[in-house]
């Protein structure tokens, strides 16, 4: 899960880094273009040509490239995706999710370890999902939902998949 976390941002960066390199280019090359575009942006926004023309010019020659990130490209820091941040994150939370199902499975009885590991699975995963949801400031029904119906359909998948192969009675 941290590798896959840490490729996954650290293509995000390469990706942040392309378009900033990009937009650098083009200020270099043509930087009344820019500036029009830029107040394009602020016309569309709701300014008028004038106040948004003179907004263009103010941020430009504050740092040009900054203005063009935030605005036209939706980049808000330079470089905002940490892969190794990420992948710490990932490692830690991918762990701590983990350790729930298994001190499940080491106290069900066998003949119950599937349903009862597949159900406290799903209800962890119902107050994840919630949690997160409350931490970044979003509806809690809408996380518990997701989470679970993902959950429920990724176990599932697997399940189905295990018993094709005869993994899985």
């Amino acid at each position: 899960m941290a590798a896959g976390e840490y490729v996954s941002v650290s293509s995000q960066a390469d990706t942040i880094r392309a378009d900033l390199e990009l937009e650098q280019q083009h200020l270099k090359d043509n930087l009344e273009f820019e500036q029009q575009e830029l107040a394009d942006i602020y016309v569309g926004r709701g300014l008028d040509a004038d106040l948004a023309r003179k907004v263009a010019e103010q941020l430009m020659a504050h740092d040009a490239l900054d203005a063009h990130a935030r605005d036209e490209l939706g980049i808000f820091e330079r470089i905002s995706a940490r892969p190794i941040q990420a992948a710490f994150a990932s490692a830690a939370t991918f762990t701590v999710g983990a350790v729930l199902p298994l001190v499940a499975a080491f106290m069900a009885p066998e003949q119950k370890l599937v349903s009862i590991v597949a159900g406290l699975s799903l209800a962890f995963l119902a107050v994840l999902g919630g949690l997160a949801a409350q931490t970044g400031g979003a509806r809690i029904s809408i996380g518990v939902l997701r989470v679970t119906f993902w959950g429920a359909l990724a176990m599932g998948l697997t399940a189905g998949v295990g018993s094709l192969f005869g993994i899985v009675a």
